[in-house]
């Protein structure tokens, strides 16, 4: 009976932290919503969240270094001696004691140590932001190459109707004595080959949203409606801030850069840590006991032989066989190596914001170009594929128009979304919202 009712009990808490966890997950994912999603449930985010935890737990255990400790000690002692002429066979002592201590003073080094646990702590909340951002990143990497890959499917159906509508104005022509059965093959080759593109195109969509799945760490039977924004040309040609502003403004909301400026304070404070080693330390002592003995009376033993204890302890460093100095120049070093650090990433984020921004540029400017070569070659296509028709262009003309005007498609699409990722990079390094809507 009692295992029955625990299989019901441990069937129904699962029942309801699957309910729970499914009621986490969104309907529909868009963009935010899978960032939102990753922050929360990412592995690596909730390491770091632990690990912030355990930084906090060393913090109060340092800050409990300040305060007396206090320990009880009792020992007991029973001797046995067979020998008769040795006296009482059997004897029994027994001891109580109370001690407590408290470091006065210490060269400051408990005072440092707090605030450079305060300090670390702060470097780990900084670690957690940036895993998500890491994962903000990634995430919208991974949704605009859905958005292209998507966009890609379309302009390959397009090209497969097309290539289906030729190949079937092509048979009637060929039936009609207007066109050789060689220049219908080809028509043939080339709705098979778009076909096949088709198919490829496909498979890198799938691939695509694999990967925004595998990025949300969902299970194998856990299913994505994504929602897909169109977007307009204006947004694709919205103006850039200057790399300017948005460095400058990264220095200030960027996790890294403050990451290394806490990491520089922290080496300072080790430094201050080390010079504490030359200086003399201080502690006081206090204790109380009691004992008693086989013998006499157990309460009057106790009673009457009561002793306490007071001290002060002072520690003079005279020769430390060189830790101290050494302490000391390592801690140095490391700061010199915490400053190397922060001027670096300094560098990799100007190098990141200028990489981003001419990125942006470019595909903007390439953007334009694109549009202006679809529309002529459109216009091009259209022109040919009517003169084909009419017997004026041969079969080879006319693919070859098709395949430019399928390229010049793929040219619009790729640098359309070359440019709304950069542009969604720059918001973000100015610590604004990714939003693609």
């Amino acid at each position: 009976m009692i295992t029955c009712v625990r299989s019901w009990t441990l069937a129904l808490f699962c029942l309801f932290s699957l309910a729970a966890w499914s009621q986490e997950k969104p309907e529909s994912w868009n963009l935010r919503s899978c960032i939102e999603y990753a922050r929360k449930h990412n592995i690596q985010i909730q390491k770091s969240r632990i690990a912030l935890n355990e930084s906090l737990e060393n913090t109060e255990e340092a800050k409990a270094q300040r305060l007396p400790s206090l320990a009880f000690s009792s020992g007991h002692n029973y001797i046995n001696r067979p020998r008769p002429e040795a006296g009482d066979k059997n004897s029994y002592s027994g001891s109580y004691d109370l001690n407590s201590s408290v470091m006065l003073f210490q060269g400051g080094k408990l005072k440092k140590n707090l605030q450079q646990l305060g300090l670390q702590n702060q470097v780990q909340e900084l670690t957690i932001k940036e895993s998500e951002n890491n994962i903000e990143l990634a995430i919208t990497q991974a949704f605009v190459q859905i958005l292209y890959a998507e966009e890609n499917v379309r302009i390959n159906e397009n090209t497969v109707e097309v290539s289906k509508a030729q190949r079937d104005r092509g048979k009637e022509l060929m039936n009609a004595g207007s066109l050789s059965q060689a220049d219908f093959a080809q028509l043939e080759s080339q709705y098979t080959s778009d076909k096949y593109q088709l198919v490829v195109s496909q498979t890198s969509l799938a691939n695509a949203r694999l990967d925004l799945k595998q990025l949300l760490e969902l299970g194998i039977n856990d299913q994505m409606e994504l929602i897909l924004p169109e977007l307009t040309d204006e947004e694709v040609l919205s103006l850039l801030p200057s790399k300017e502003s948005v460095y400058l403004t990264s220095l200030k909301v960027m996790p890294e850069i403050e990451y290394n400026q806490l990491n520089i304070k922290v080496a300072s404070l080790e430094k201050q840590k080390a010079w504490a080693g030359y200086l003399p330390s201080l502690r006081l002592s206090a204790g109380l006991g009691t004992s008693h003995a086989s013998g006499s009376n157990w309460s009057s033993q106790l009673k009457h032989n009561w002793s306490e204890n007071i001290g002060l302890t002072l520690s003079v460093p005279i020769f430390s066989n060189r830790s101290n100095k050494t302490a000391v120049n390592l801690a140095k070093l490391n700061i010199e190596n915490a400053e190397l650090n922060y001027e670096n990433v300094q560098k990799d984020l100007l190098k990141s914001i200028e990489t981003v921004y001419q990125d942006a540029v470019s595909a903007q400017d390439r953007f334009r170009s694109a549009q202006e070569n679809l529309k002529a070659v459109e216009l091009s296509f259209n022109l040919i594929q009517e003169q084909f028709f009419l017997g004026m262009k041969n079969t080879l003309e006319m693919l070859t128009e098709k395949n430019n005007l399928m390229s010049a498609r793929l040219e619009v699409s790729q640098a359309k979304y070359m440019a709304i990722l950069n542009m969604q990079l720059l918001n973000f390094y100015q610590g604004k919202e990714i939003r693609i809507e």
